[in-house]
């Protein structure tokens, strides 16, 4: 399961919006960057493939690849709009290392295989 917070729900329409396509839904994955070894990747996108996980927030979808949901797994991503480091925020219990600036992460198999 994923937790998608009103704040960063907010903050994806008025994204899709900018785009003029309000059936663009939101993919969330991790791709190997980052100083911790992983980071996050969330863009809009136009299709959804029969393999993705679905979560559905009203008139939002959020998909992920069944590959990345290992690590995706229990997610909460909020949205901060202050002025200073605002942005999307990821809390991952995944997680077992993150780095000071929040946008990557490392985790262990093991805590990977035990979100499941």
């Amino acid at each position: 399961m994923i937790t998608v917070t009103d704040s960063a729900l907010a903050q994806v329409r008025r994204l899709r919006r900018k785009q003029n396509d309000d059936q663009m839904v939101l993919r969330l994955g991790v791709k190997n960057a980052g100083c911790s070894g992983m980071s996050y990747d969330m863009k809009l996108d136009r299709t959804v493939q029969p393999t993705d996980t679905v979560y559905e927030y009203g008139d939002i979808q959020v998909v992920v690849e069944p590959e990345h949901l290992v690590y995706l797994d229990n997610l909460t991503l909020d949205y901060s709009g202050d002025l200073m480091g605002g942005g999307f925020r990821f809390r991952n219990p995944n997680a077992t290392h993150t780095c000071g600036c929040g946008s990557s992460f490392s985790t262990s198999p093991e805590a990977a295989a035990q979100s499941h």
